[in-house]
């Protein structure tokens, strides 16, 4: 494992990065096999028969300690003797917010998120975030937003104004990180699905006009008689498209939740598409009129509960006025706690009215994720692939379904491609 990267898994080891990434002068001197052992020492957690031999001090000890809090309490890894120090960040929260401070200070920012999310789910601090201390010391992630949000029933009045200041911070980071991309990817879109075949000069389309135009090659001229034009629509100024994100509020989708939020306020800003944001669990919420702000879409959603995707596809289908212009993006897991057969009915008959219906097993940075396979192979079936989608291809999904291209469906050999 390299340098800077922390292992959380089933093993509990931890490989130290570099302290702030700032050199250690005790290690500055030391040669390639003391700086070997103090590296193993960080890992080990200087239990008696870590076998290293190697003491630390000033900010490698610092850094041991805030390591040890975490996974030195004997959950899988860097247990610790009684002798030495006992582990754990006690239950209060000012030492909760000494310690997020600590890892901090000795730590990366994507470690520290790492650290954190091992922290709520090792030690049970979620009932912590509900303190307005802790909260302002946290570094403020996707995941971190689904934990106060699934806390949202239960925060106090002091503590949701720090934590709609979190969430908001962590929206506007993502829209500065995504917004640019979408629009101009999706602007160029609706112009291409507007083509027209009588263009003005700086309309046209030349690459497929050249490809349509080819079988007209002049070789003694070495040129092309364009005998058919193809060009962009030109924008206008009514809407082209709709777009209904049907959004799975489960527990288990709470990234997705996140994403899908910020996206439909970038969606919602844009002139040429009407865009609709439904959330569901085993009741519907049509969240649309809160879409400016999508800080208050997420304070909207209720994470947890059941799921009756085909109620919630029922509704979308109530609010189809132009089939043919609409797409539908349906973000779930697929774990139907409805009427499958319905739920796979209203599919075929949105596909068939010329609905362009998507399917996002989740939409997140995370690997693959657990969905009911049946339930993917059986909207494959129907000619509506499911599959995973990070934010940076979102845009390019959608971009296909206005075109009504076939999806970039990445390549993970799921059964619902």
């Amino acid at each position: 494992m390299s340098a800077g990267a922390v292992d959380t898994g089933a093993t509990g080891h931890v490989e130290a990065p570099e302290p702030g990434g700032v050199p250690d002068p005790a290690a500055a001197g030391a040669g390639a096999g003391d700086e070997r052992l103090r590296r193993w020492r960080l890992v080990l957690g200087g239990e008696d028969a870590d076998g290293t031999g190697c003491s630390l001090a000033g900010q490698d000890a610092a850094m041991d300690g805030a390591l040890g809090a975490l996974y030195g309490n004997g959950k899988g890894g860097r247990a610790r003797s009684g002798s030495e120090r006992s582990a754990g960040l006690g239950a209060s929260a000012p030492s909760v917010a000494r310690w997020l401070g600590d890892i901090r200070t000795y730590f990366p920012s994507s470690v520290v998120q790492v650290m954190q999310r091992d922290a709520i789910d090792r030690l049970g601090l979620s009932t912590l975030l509900l303190e307005p201390e802790m909260l302002e010391a946290v570094e403020a992630d996707v995941h971190l937003v689904g934990t106060l949000l699934s806390l949202n029933k239960a925060m106090p009045e002091t503590t949701k104004e720090t934590a709609r200041a979190v969430v908001r911070k962590v929206v506007q980071d993502l829209e500065k990180r995504l917004a640019t991309r979408t629009r101009a990817t999706l602007t160029g879109a609706l112009d291409r699905s507007a083509r027209i075949n009588r263009p003005r000069h700086h309309d046209i389309d030349w690459n497929r006009t050249i490809s349509a135009n080819l079988k007209h090659y002049l070789p003694e001229y070495r040129t092309i008689v364009p005998e058919r034009l193809i060009g962009y629509g030109r924008a206008s100024q009514s809407v082209k498209k709709e777009v209904i994100l049907c959004i799975d509020q489960s527990g288990s989708m709470a990234a997705s939740v996140v994403y899908a939020s910020v996206f439909g306020a970038v969606l919602a800003s844009m002139r040429s598409i009407n865009t609709r944001l439904v959330v569901f669990d085993t009741a519907v919420v049509d969240l649309t009129d809160q879409l400016d702000d999508p800080v208050d879409v997420l304070f909207g959603t209720q994470l947890g509960g059941g799921t009756d995707i085909n109620r919630a596809l029922a509704y979308c289908q109530s609010q189809i006025t132009r089939p043919a212009d609409t797409v539908v993006v349906l973000i779930s897991d697929l774990y139907e706690g409805g009427i499958r057969n319905e739920m796979l009915k209203r599919v075929a008959a949105m596909k068939a009215s010329g609905v362009q219906f998507v399917t996002l097993l989740a939409l997140s940075d995370e690997g693959a994720p657990a969905y009911d396979r049946e339930h993917a192979a059986a909207l494959a079936a129907l000619g509506a692939p499911a599959f995973a989608c990070t934010p940076d291809l979102f845009p390019d999904v959608m971009a296909a379904a206005i075109e009504k291209r076939p999806l970039p469906i990445p390549d993970t050999g799921s059964p619902g491609q």
